[in-house]
């Protein structure tokens, strides 16, 4: 017997908004008397506390600037605010897996407005 799971809403979250979420969850946790967390559970919130630089608003305004450039998509743009590279090969990275590569002009435009939120 096989059991089918459907997907029924995808949306991207930036690492700030999900420590926020994460946050919500850890403090509905507390009031409970089993407080103790699941490993996972635990394990993502400390990912979040560790890799989370700007503020959830902040971050979604890096988005939004972001996909306002020609070659910067909606989950790119995410990863982008989510990495924050601060040179052009760490950029590049990001980039790696499109079909097509980026010229120095147009990798540079785009660090731009990441330095504004660094």
């Amino acid at each position: 017997m096989t059991i089918f799971k459907e997907t029924i809403d995808e949306e991207y979250l930036t690492i700030s908004e999900a420590k926020e979420l994460l946050e919500d969850i850890e403090d509905e946790r507390a009031l409970e008397e089993d407080r103790e967390m699941r490993y996972e559970l635990a394990r993502a919130v400390e990912h979040v506390n560790r890799f989370a630089v700007l503020d959830a608003d902040e971050s979604l305004e890096l988005v939004a600037e972001l996909e306002e450039l020609e070659k910067v998509d909606e989950k790119t743009a995410y990863k982008i605010a989510d990495l924050l590279p601060r040179n052009r090969d760490e950029l590049r990275s990001v980039f790696a897996q499109e079909r097509y590569t980026l010229e120095g002009d147009e990798l540079d435009e785009i660090l731009q407005v990441v330095v504004k939120y660094a």
